[in-house]
């Protein structure tokens, strides 16, 4: 009985949580950091403010999550990487990053992250650390690998893969970001990512 209720309170927690960050997305896209009460979210999400209170204790804890959240991929284990070679690794670690890069949410919460942060200390204390994403811990692993197995030749793997991320985010986010009609075809998209895949391995891969 103990583990049947333990069961229970689990899935009814899981399913507090995404009411709760569905509807904090919504509301910190509508009406800001600043304007947004979590009261309102509690309400929104149709949950008590205690429990949101205990998952979320604070407004910056919650706002953090949302983001989080919309960069929520497979997770490196299921990230199929191709036998072909270190290009052919990174073409597939790409496009999992520019399909995150693109997903509705993303342009519209770093927005609220640059603007609101700022001016509120509590956003200023919080980590972002962008680099958990599972895309990103995926492809910081393969470079890893890929030096350890000798088929490419990285002294710094962090600078790598700042390098090969900052090439695809320069070409698929940001003129996004600044320019919100701008839009780019899933043909061009590939196409980004596999000439920083090659500009990558020309300067890495070994022979």
């Amino acid at each position: 009985m103990t583990r049947g209720r333990s069961s229970y309170h689990r899935e009814v927690a899981a399913t507090n949580r995404e009411s709760i960050l569905d509807a904090a997305t919504q509301l910190f896209m509508e009406s800001g950091y600043d304007r947004t009460p979590l009261a309102r979210v509690a309400e929104r999400a149709k949950v008590s403010t205690a429990t949101l209170f205990k998952q979320f204790p604070t407004k910056a804890e919650l706002f953090e999550a949302t983001v989080l959240a919309a960069g929520i991929s497979p997770g490196p284990e299921s990230i199929e990487i191709p036998a072909g070679g270190f290009c052919d690794g990174l073409v597939a670690l790409g496009g999992d990053y520019a399909e995150l890069l693109t997903r509705p949410h993303m342009v519209a919460l770093m927005r609220t992250v640059i603007a609101e942060s700022p001016k509120f200390p509590e956003l200023r204390e919080r980590t972002f650390d962008f680099g958990t994403l599972p895309v990103l811990e995926a492809l910081g692993r393969y470079v890893r690998e890929s030096h350890r197995a000798g088929t490419a030749h990285i002294d710094d793997p962090d600078l790598v893969s700042a390098q090969f991320l900052g090439m695809i985010a320069s070409a698929i986010f940001w003129p996004r970001f600044m320019h919100g009609t701008w839009s780019i075809t899933e043909d061009e998209q590939s196409r980004v990512v596999e000439e920083a895949a090659r500009t990558i391995a020309a300067r890495y891969a070994t022979s």
